[in-house]
């Protein structure tokens, strides 16, 4: 069985949106998840570190009980402060 954060991860992944910069660079991001963004040379390296960031993204907002936006019908759940 999948794990909360498995999907959250998934289903975020899902929303990223890239673009191809003008020198060739491959640019992604999340909307809606602030600061979650990647640069890289190939759009594969690109998924690849974009994901990185979301997950570190996602330890960071976890261990500082930060809100966690909600990605379609996935929330995680919060901590009681």
């Amino acid at each position: 069985m999948e794990s909360m954060l498995t999907r959250y991860i998934r289903e975020a992944m899902k929303r990223a949106r890239y673009e191809t910069l003008a020198d060739g660079a491959c640019f992604g991001e999340i909307p809606g998840l602030t600061g979650v963004w990647a640069n890289e040379h190939r759009p594969d390296k690109c998924r690849e570190v974009l994901q990185e960031v979301l997950e570190e993204w996602l330890v960071l907002k976890i261990r500082d009980n930060d809100p966690i936006p909600r990605i379609g019908r996935v929330r995680l759940p919060q901590r009681a402060a």
